[in-house]
């Protein structure tokens, strides 16, 4: 099960919170040959797709790793490909989807590029209003105002945007709304979505991971003082919480849906009773799991993605 990972380059990872490590150091465990390339390796040569591989390997008890010099390979030389280039969702990435989409016949390739392509992480959930808050994805500054106006207050997302960079929060009476509605939609020249805030976010959000469809791990993110941001990087601190009956209702509603558009590994975000977000490019989370869980959800993962290629070559 020769494994390839397409990556932010494997030396600025952060060892102890990285899940795309997580996910090497299983391989490994299991003794399948890997390497790593970056998007920016991905190639088409005569209708194939290649790439700049780099033969890893990766040793489990030092929780070290060591690499060789990139070579030219075809992403058919590979069983297996992760799709684990950190997100901003933009051109780039969507055309570095085109190029898996190559592949697709002969290497398995998860998250599937063409479920990627169709699951902006932003919009997807919107999917299934019936668990969204109140929501406007807009271009028109004046649809904002009148939004606000509506909600109170407000959030306002870049549709591309990613850990938590450019979301603001305001409200009717802020004098700078109007600045920064032109700001997110470039005066009016982009989309950007806008949700009414809600204010259990101020308690934290509830980050639930999905493998093949299933809620297999969550956890609970608490925004650092004077923030509103559930994100980690920016200083969120992480805690053990429960599934309720609504976490459970809406992963029961999107969980057959994920599955068969082949995005095995999902993470949403639940705020009070709301789902904000589905993260489908290269969601994280499987070191919190593990300290607050004891459960090892790249096992699962790994295994998953095992299962899915036998079936791939089954006759």
């Amino acid at each position: 099960m020769r494994t390839l990972f397409v990556i932010d380059p494997i030396d600025t990872f952060n060892l102890q919170g990285d899940s795309s490590w997580m996910l090497m150091v299983e391989t490994a465990r299991r003794g399948w040959p890997q390497a790593w390339c970056l998007v920016t390796d991905l190639r088409v040569r005569n209708g194939k797709a290649v790439t700049q591989a780099r033969n890893l390997e990766v040793d489990v008890n030092a929780w070290s790793y060591r690499y060789d010099a990139e070579q030219e390979e075809p992403l058919d030389a590979f069983d297996v490909v992760w799709m684990r280039k950190d997100p901003p969702f933009n051109m780039d990435y969507i055309f570095a989807t085109y190029i898996l989409d190559l592949a697709l016949k002969t290497t398995l390739i998860l998250n599937d590029p063409r479920s990627i392509k169709a699951s902006n992480e932003k919009m997807v959930a919107l999917q299934w209003p019936e668990f969204c808050p109140p929501t406007l994805v807009t271009n028109r500054i004046p649809e904002i105002v009148a939004f606000a106006e509506a909600h109170d207050r407000i959030v306002l997302k870049p549709w591309d945007g990613n850990g938590g960079r450019g979301v603001l929060v305001t409200d009717r009476n802020d004098r700078n709304l109007r600045s920064m509605a032109e700001l997110l939609t470039s005066e009016g020249r982009a989309y950007c979505i806008v949700q009414r805030y809600l204010p259990e976010v101020r308690q934290g959000d509830k980050r639930i991971i999905l493998v093949d469809g299933e809620p297999m791990g969550w956890f609970h993110r608490v925004p650092a003082e004077g923030d509103h941001r559930g994100n980690m990087h920016v200083g969120a601190t992480v805690h053990a919480c429960e599934l309720t009956a609504r976490d459970q209702e809406i992963c029961a509603a999107i969980g057959p849906r994920l599955k068969a558009e082949g995005l095995v590994f999902v993470g949403i975000d639940v705020i009070g009773e709301y789902m904000t977000e589905i993260n489908v490019t290269s969601p994280t989370g499987l070191h919190e799991v593990r300290r607050l869980q004891g459960r090892h959800l790249e096992h699962e993962i790994v295994s998953a993605s095992f299962e899915r290629r036998q079936r791939m070559l089954a006759p």
